[in-house]
């Protein structure tokens, strides 16, 4: 196994389809056009909008739990 490949594994595999879904929800809100599968013709740009508003996303909601919100 590569590198990259250890990388790209879940921490908890059973959040696998979840992940998916939350990824999908924030590429709608983004008007990425994400389709299920291979993805290799979105931009960098596009492709790094979603993953930057997850994490955005992610960190608002434990700050919220944190705070008892």
């Amino acid at each position: 196994m590569t590198e990259q490949s250890k990388s790209n594994q879940m921490a908890v595999p059973e959040a696998k389809e979840a992940m998916n879904r939350f990824k999908e929800e924030v590429a709608s809100e983004l008007g990425v056009p994400l389709k299920e599968g291979y993805n290799g013709d979105l931009t960098s740009a596009q492709a790094g909008s979603i993953g930057g508003e997850m994490v955005k996303k992610m960190i608002r909601k434990q700050e919220q739990q944190m705070g008892g919100k």
